[in-house]
């Protein structure tokens, strides 16, 4: 067998299935290839632009017959945007892709005894579903084919997203369909008013430049925060932008800055200034309200959030006698929300911010059941912890997308509850510690959740009982 090389292009190649990160799989004589762009079903001609020892990866450079699973994709920037590289499938067959990806994670990580994997729960809203997005500023715009054969000049300044791959740089994006009025509108009109004052686009290779980033949050009561890193503290250009966005857009209920001078964009670090309004907005969930700071985590689709909670409490069967631990509890949302069904919850998180949220979304509910500790989960989490607090009849654990340290499963294993409910945003580190907690447990349920239409993120729910 012949090793592929790059540049090379094979014809006909017939697309079998869906891969990890949203790319499809092909085999040619016993090779895999890993095709960016297309569907399964697909036959096109494949570039080979990597090729590796075990594997190759491949674009299409020509399609001799399409998918019946195809659509047309809706966004304009479809073709150069990786936010939504599934918008081009049958929202139906990328539910099914989702449980797939599930199913195969799980038996070929987890190699452990395993119920039907249930379909995947879609989402109500496929577009106009997320609560948050940030854009950066940038003076090095990412250049379209459209605008590279014009023969026009074109500026290159951008607000918009980094193109995949390519941190130095960012496509302009005209209009979203990921996040609901007003987020379009602020974005094109603080673009408009940034090149107007001829404020400097902000240079992410050197650390040069004046404006960078702006985060835009909604909530479903129809409370707007808006936040604007800068990167400089040239206070009067400053307060010439805030005063802007204050003035056009008095929907704006909590408008605030940050002066970030580090090179990267993070600002958990930083100090967070409001300039106008309260420091959060507020979501509401079952006559619930979860403030959300500047810096607080909530689920970005707020509605299949509640789906997945859902979801969640149901798998914890709670009768109101219950100790439950909350693990990586963010600002506590999980840990409120089946507190009602539960004696006493006990929410731990690494962030001391998220916690102190967590905190006041107890006190505003009032909540009385409840209480949340801040530290390293594998510090935090030991015997003498469970002393103090009581032996958790269940736990429930929604971990980042590294899972669980080894150090956190052997604790659970040595605790063992009765039930542990494991919410995953990444199927494969959940799948290897399932393995991990099969010492103990047995798999009884797995429920998937998509969060995230037109990508190839799954949300996944299990449901282990002690044996």
């Amino acid at each position: 067998m012949a090793r592929l090389k790059k540049n090379q292009v094979l014809e006909k190649l017939e697309i079998a299935t869906v891969a990890a990160e949203g790319k499809c799989v092909a085999r040619h004589e016993g090779q895999v290839i890993f095709v960016q762009n297309v569907a399964p079903g697909d036959v096109a001609d494949v570039r080979i632009i990597r090729d590796k020892k075990t594997y190759a990866e491949g674009m299409p450079v020509r399609f001799h017959s399409y998918s019946k699973l195809r659509q047309q994709p809706f966004c304009q920037h479809f073709d150069y945007c990786g936010g939504c590289k599934w918008q081009h499938l049958t929202y139906e067959s990328q539910l099914e892709f989702k449980r797939q990806q599930v199913v195969d994670n799980l038996q070929r990580i987890g190699k452990i005894s395993l119920p039907e994997v249930k379909p995947t729960i879609g989402s109500e809203k496929i577009s106009m579903y997320r609560n948050k997005l940030e854009y950066t500023f940038s003076n090095r715009k990412w250049l379209t084919q459209e605008e590279l054969q014009s023969g026009r000049e074109i500026r290159k300044d951008a607000l918009g997203f980094h193109m995949s791959g390519r941190f130095d740089r960012v496509l302009d994006i005209e209009y979203c369909h990921l996040q609901p009025d007003p987020s379009n509108a602020i974005r094109n009109a603080l673009r408009k008013f940034a090149h107007d004052e001829n404020l400097p686009f902000y240079d992410l290779v050197v650390n040069e430049g004046f404006i960078r980033n702006l985060i835009i949050r909604t909530s479903s009561t129809g409370e707007t925060m808006v936040i604007v890193q800068f990167a400089r503290p040239f206070m009067e250009e400053v307060q010439k932008v805030m005063e802007f966005l204050n003035r056009e857009f008095p929907e704006i209920t909590s408008l605030q800055y940050i002066i970030n001078q580090k090179f990267n964009e993070t600002y958990y670090d930083q100090e967070v200034v409001l300039f106008k309004g309260r420091p959060w907005i507020e979501e509401e969930m079952e006559g619930l309200r979860f403030r959300i700071g500047p810096k607080s985590f909530y689920q970005t689709n707020s509605d299949q959030a509640y789906t997945l909670y859902k979801v969640t409490r149901d798998y914890a069967a709670l009768t109101g006698s219950e100790v439950v631990y909350d693990l990586y509890t963010g600002t506590g949302t999980i840990a409120n929300f089946v507190a009602r069904q539960a004696q006493k919850v006990v929410g731990v998180e690494s962030v001391p911010e998220a916690i102190e949220d967590a905190r006041i979304n107890s006190e505003i509910n009032g909540i009385g059941n409840t209480s949340f500790f801040a530290g390293d989960m594998r510090d935090l989490l030991t015997q003498e912890f469970i002393q103090q607090h009581g032996q958790p009849d269940v736990v429930i654990t929604d971990p980042p997308r590294a899972g669980m340290h080894e150090d956190v499963v052997k604790t659970l294993l040595a605790v063992a509850p009765q039930r542990i409910v494991y919410v995953s945003c990444n199927p494969a580190t959940q799948a290897r510690d399932l393995q991990w907690l099969s010492e103990k447990y047995d798999v009884k349920a797995i429920q998937p959740v998509d969060m995230f239409p037109h990508t190839h993120h799954i949300e996944n729910v299990v449901l282990l009982e002690l044996r």
